[in-house]
């Protein structure tokens, strides 16, 4: 038998979404070790750990080139302004823009422009 957390226990999340803007399509490792990178490199890796970062593989669009981040609900400004310091991606000048930030990935989707 698993054992759960109680709520009260369990960190609150956030989803950022965020739609990446490149020379060239980048591939989903690229793309997570670039935003993992970035939150170390400005929060430090006590941040990186209280900010709890997962990118959500199932959510990366290759074609359009957006993706869902969850992080803890007190990072979520740290982790917009590390995502916003990213400017290369391998060889190729590459930007985030963070679309959305929402609480649930159903609300989130469902209030996302199309």
């Amino acid at each position: 038998m698993k054992l759960k957390r109680m709520p009260s226990l369990r960190d609150k999340k956030r989803y950022i979404t965020f739609r990446l803007h490149s020379e060239k399509p980048v591939s989903y490792s690229e793309m997570k070790d670039a935003v993992l990178g970035s939150i170390a490199g400005w929060l430090g890796e006590n941040g990186l750990s209280a900010a709890s970062p997962r990118i959500i593989r199932n959510l990366w669009n290759e074609k359009r080139q957006e993706g869902w981040l969850s992080v803890s609900h007190r990072a979520v400004d740290g982790v917009i302004m590390s995502l916003a310091l990213v400017r290369q991606i391998g060889d190729r000048r590459a930007t985030f823009q963070v679309l959305r930030v929402s609480g649930t990935i159903k609300s989130g989707k469902s209030k996302m422009p199309k």
